[in-house]
C-alpha cells in the first residue's frame, strides 16, 4: 500500500490535551498515522494514497477544531515564509484590559476601608466584563471539550470563573449582599447559608487576569515556532549578478532559471546550486559543514546556494533553484523535525484531567447530600458553588508562569534564554548530550597551532615572511598566520613585497625584501618548485593533517624554512564542561562534519569517547533519530544553521549564542556567552526551575483540596476562598522567587 504524507495547519488548540485528542481521532482512521505538534499548530498525517484530504480535515473538525492545508507562498529558495498566526496581540489587549478592571476591584474586597456605599455594584461593573469578555477564550474552549466529553484546565476555569460570578449575581439580586452599607469582613468560616450577604466578585476576576497572563507567556513561547525557517530564509542571496550575452546584470533570486550564468565577486554569497565553469576561490561552506576551513573550488566543482565566496571571481552555472536547492532542502528538514517533536503535555493540564472532574463531582455530592439531610436549597447551593470556588485555580494559574518568569529571568542575567515550560521537562530526563564540534567544543575559527622552523631560522623569521606573502589575501588561513604574526612581530619590522602570485588551491608566492618566498602545500613546492622536503617532514605534514590541522610550508632562498600548522582548537573550558556534564548524569557524544582524525583528536583533549565524524546534516539529524530510537533521552548542542534539523529534532535543542539565526530560533535553550561550562548551569537552573514549578503545582492543590471538605460542608465564608487562594498565591510566587538566588559553578 502507498502511503502519502499531507501537512494540515490546526487552529483552536488550547493546551497539548487538545494535540492528544486530535492525534487520537486521525489514527482511528484506516492506516492513518499522525502527528500533532501543540506548538506549531501543525499535524503531520501519513495516509493511504485514496485517503482525501477533506476526510482528514473533516475528521479534525468533527473533534472540535478547525483544520486546512497549508496556504502560506513557498518563497525562492523553496522555505515556506510564512510564520504562525500572531495570538499575542489578542491575548495581550484582553490581559491589560481585564488587569486594569480586576485591581480596584481586588483592592475593595480586600480593604474595608475603601468600601463605601454601594461599592458593592461598583465591583459587578468592573469584574463583569473581566469574567465574561477577559475569560472568553476559556468558556469557549470548556465548551468545546464539554461537546467532546473532556475536562482540561479551561473547564475548571470556566466553570470556576462562572460560578463566582454567578453566585455574586444571586447574592446581589437575591441575598443581602445588594444592600447599601454593606461590608466584606475578614472572618475566615461563616454559619451555614450565609453565602448569600458574601460576593466573589475579586475571585472570578483575578483568576481570569492569573490565568490570562499564563497564556499570554505561552502565545509568546508558541510564536517563536516559525522563527528557524524564517532565519533560514535570510540567509540566501536577495539578487544575482546574471551574465547574458556577454552582459552583466543584477536580477532578483526568484527570477534565476537552470541554465543561467551568474558571477560571483569575492564576499557575495552564491545566488542558488550549481557548478564553476570559470575561476577559483575559496568558498565558506560553514553554512551548510559547520566546518571553518573553507573548499577550494575550480571549474566543474559544485557549489551550494547562499555559502559565501570567500577569494576570486567565479562563474556559476545554476543547476537547482527554489525548492530543490540545498537551502530549501534543509529548511523542511528544520520543518519535518518541529512538528515530528512529541508534544510535552503541561503538567497542569495532566492533574486537572483528574482533578476537574473530581471536583464537579463533589460538588454535586454537596449539593445532593444537603438536600437530602432536609436542608435549605439555598444552603445545599452555597455548598455546591462554594465546593467550585474553593477548587478554583488561582495558585495554579500562578504556578508555572511565576517559577518561569523568575527561572527564566535569572537565567537571562547569566546569559541562558529558556524559550518555554515545555523545556524544563526535558531537562529532567535528557541522558545524553551531543555537541558539535565547530563553534561548540572548539573555537570555530582557524588561530595558528604550531610553528616549526629549519635552516638556524627563527619562529618569527618564518612567521614575519609567511604573514608579509599572506597579506594580501583574504583566506581564513592567510588571515590566522597574519593574525598571528602582528601578535609577535612589530609593525615597524614590515617587509617589503612585490610580484605577489596566487596559485588556486595551491599556495601563493612573492618577492619579498628582495628574495623569492612561497606560502602553500608542502607537495606544491616539491612537484613545481623542485624544493627538497625530507620523509620526516613529510611525515610531519601527514600526522598534522591527521590530526584535523592544515600545514603550510614557507619556502625562500630556493629551501624549505619551515612549517606553520593552522587548524580550530578546543576552547579552554570544553574539558571542564565535559567533566560536568557526566556529573548531571549525561552521557557526552562529539558530532561533526569534520574528518575522524580532527574529531579524534578534539575528543581525546576534552575527554569524549564516542565520536561521530563527517557526518552530513541530515546525518546530524539522522544520528539523533537513531539515538532516540535506542531509548535515550537526547539534548543537542549546536551553532551552525547546519545543526538546526538536528537541534529541532532533538528532545533539548541548546544553540549556542554566537551561532546562527536559524540554530538559535530551533532550539529550547539559548546560551548566550557560547561557553559549553554555561551550558551545564543552563541544564541545572532547567532542572531546578521545573522542580519548583512541580512543588508550586503540589502546594497550588493542596490548599484548595484542604479547604474542599470545609465547602462541602457548608462552612465557607466567601473570603475563606479569597484567603486561601491569597496564601496559596503568596506561597507560590515566595517559592518561586528563590530561584532569583541561583548561581552558576565556579
Amino acid at each position: 500500500m502507498s502511503l502519502v504524507d499531507v501537512e494540515l495547519d490546526i487552529g483552536g488548540m488550547t493546551c497539548a490535551s487538545c494535540a492528544t485528542r486530535i492525534e487520537r481521532k486521525l489514527n482511528k482512521l484506516p492506516g492513518v498515522e499522525a502527528t500533532v505538534n501543540y506548538a506549531t499548530e501543525k499535524a503531520r498525517v501519513q495516509a493511504p494514497a485514496g485517503t482525501g484530504t477533506d476526510q482528514l480535515i473533516a475528521t479534525v473538525e468533527a473533534a472540535g477544531y478547525k483544520a486546512e492545508l497549508p496556504s502560506a507562498p513557498v518563497s525562492s529558495s523553496g522555505v515556506t515564509s510564512a510564520g504562525p498566526e500572531d495570538e499575542t496581540r489578542e491575548l495581550r489587549q484582553r490581559l491589560v484590559i481585564s488587569t486594569a478592571l480586576t485591581v480596584p476591584v481586588v483592592l475593595l474586597a480586600m480593604i474595608p476601608a475603601l468600601q463605601f456605599t454601594n461599592w458593592q455594584w461598583l465591583s459587578l461593573a468592573l469584574a463583569a466584563p473581566v469574567a465574561l469578555w477577559g475569560a472568553w477564550p476559556f468558556h469557549r474552549a470548556a465548551a468545546i471539550n464539554a461537546r467532546h466529553g473532556a475536562a482540561t484546565m479551561d473547564t475548571l476555569i470556566s466553570v470556576g470563573v462562572l460560578a463566582a460570578l454567578g453566585w455574586s449575581l444571586y447574592a446581589l439580586f437575591f441575598g443581602t449582599a445588594g444592600e447599601p452599607g454593606m461590608h466584606m469582613t475578614f472572618a475566615l468560616f461563616g454559619a451555614p447559608a450565609s453565602g448569600a450577604s458574601e460576593i466573589y466578585l475579586e475571585v472570578a476576576s483575578a483568576v481570569t487576569v492569573f490565568i490570562l497572563g499564563g497564556r499570554y507567556l505561552e502565545a509568546r513561547a508558541k510564536k517563536q515556532s516559525g522563527a528557524a525557517l524564517r532565519a533560514l530564509l535570510e540567509l540566501g542571496a536577495k539578487d544575482a549578478s546574471v551574465l547574458r550575452d556577454g552582459v552583466e546584470s543584477r536580477i532578483p533570486v526568484a527570477a534565476l532559471a537552470v541554465g543561467d550564468r551568474i558571477v560571483v565577486r569575492p564576499g557575495e554569497k552564491i545566488a542558488s546550486d550549481g557548478l564553476v565553469v570559470d575561476g577559483s576561490s575559496a568558498v565558506d561552506l560553514s553554512m551548510l559543514t559547520g566546518e571553518s576551513v573553507p573548499v577550494e573550488v575550480g571549474p566543474g566543482d559544485r557549489v551550494v546556494g547562499a555559502t559565501v565566496n570567500a577569494g576570486g571571481r567565479l562563474v556559476v552555472e545554476i543547476t537547482r533553484v527554489g525548492a530543490d536547492t540545498e537551502l530549501a532542502r534543509m529548511g523542511r528538514l528544520v520543518e519535518e523535525a518541529q512538528t515530528g517533536k512529541a508534544a510535552v503535555q503541561r503538567l497542569a493540564d495532566r492533574v486537572s484531567a483528574v482533578f476537574v472532574p473530581i471536583v464537579i463531582a463533589l460538588s454535586l455530592v454537596a449539593f445532593a447530600a444537603w438536600l437530602i439531610s432536609g436542608a435549605p436549597v439555598e444552603l445545599a447551593f452555597t455548598a455546591a458553588v462554594a465546593t467550585l470556588i474553593i477548587a478554583c485555580p488561582c495558585a495554579l494559574g500562578l504556578a508555572t508562569p511565576t517559577a518561569l518568569l523568575v527561572g527564566t529571568g535569572r537565567g537571562s542575567q547569566l546569559g541562558i534564554l529558556i524559550r518555554g515550560p515545555q523545556v524544563l521537562e526535558q531537562t529532567r530526563t535528557v541522558d545524553t548530550i551531543v555537541l558539535d564540534k565547530t563553534g561548540t567544543v572548539t573555537t570555530g575559527s582557524m588561530t595558528v597551532i604550531e610553528v616549526v622552523a629549519f635552516d638556524e631560522v627563527t619562529d618569527r623569521d618564518v612567521l614575519a615572511i609567511a604573514a608579509a606573502v599572506e597579506d594580501g589575501s583574504e583566506h581564513p588561513i592567510a588571515r590566522a598566520v597574519v593574525e598571528r604574526s602582528r601578535a609577535l612581530v612589530d609593525g615597524s619590522e614590515a617587509l617589503e613585497v612585490a610580484e605577489f602570485v596566487s596559485h588556486a588551491g595551491q599556495g601563493v608566492q612573492a618577492m619579498v625584501g628582495g628574495r623569492l618566498a612561497l606560502v602553500g602545500r608542502a607537495s606544491w613546492l616539491t612537484e613545481s618548485w623542485s624544493i627538497d622536503v625530507s620523509p620526516a617532514v613529510s611525515d610531519a605534514v601527514a600526522a598534522a593533517e591527521s590530526a584535523g590541522g592544515t600545514v603550510i610550508a614557507v619556502a625562500w632562498d630556493g629551501a624549505l624554512r619551515g612549517l606553520i600548522t593552522v587548524g580550530d582548537t578546543a576552547k579552554a573550558s570544553s574539558a571542564e564542561a565535559i567533566r560536568r556534564f557526566r556529573a548531571l548524569g549525561l552521557n557526552p557524544v562529539l558530532l561533526t562534519g569534520d574528518n575522524a582524525g580532527a574529531a579524534d583528536a578534539v575528543a581525546a583533549e576534552v575527554g569524549i569517547d564516542e565520536v561521530h565524524a563527517g557526518v552530513t546534516p541530515q546525518g546530524k539529524l539522522d544520528l539523533i533519530r537513531t539515538l532516540q530510537d535506542e531509548g535515550r533521552v537526547v539534548a543537542m548542542v549546536g551553532d551552525g544553521v547546519n545543526d538546526a534539523a538536528a537541534l529541532a529534532a532533538a528532545d533539548l535543542g541548546i544553540a549556542m549564542g554566537g551561532g546562527t539565526d536559524a540554530a538559535i530560533a530551533a532550539s529550547d535553550i539559548t546560551v548566550v556567552s557560547g561557553d559549553l561550562l554555561v551550558v551545564a548551569d543552563a541544564i541545572r537552573l532547567s532542572r531546578r526551575t521545573l522542580a519548583v514549578i512541580k512543588g508550586n503545582l503540589f502546594w497550588a492543590f493542596a490548599y484548595n483540596v484542604a479547604a474542599i471538605p470545609v465547602a462541602m460542608l457548608g462552612l465557607l465564608n466567601p473570603l475563606l476562598a479569597a484567603a486561601a487562594m491569597a496564601f496559596s498565591s503568596v506561597f507560590v510566587v515566595t517559592n518561586s522567587l528563590r530561584l532569583r538566588r541561583f548561581a552558576p559553578r565556579i
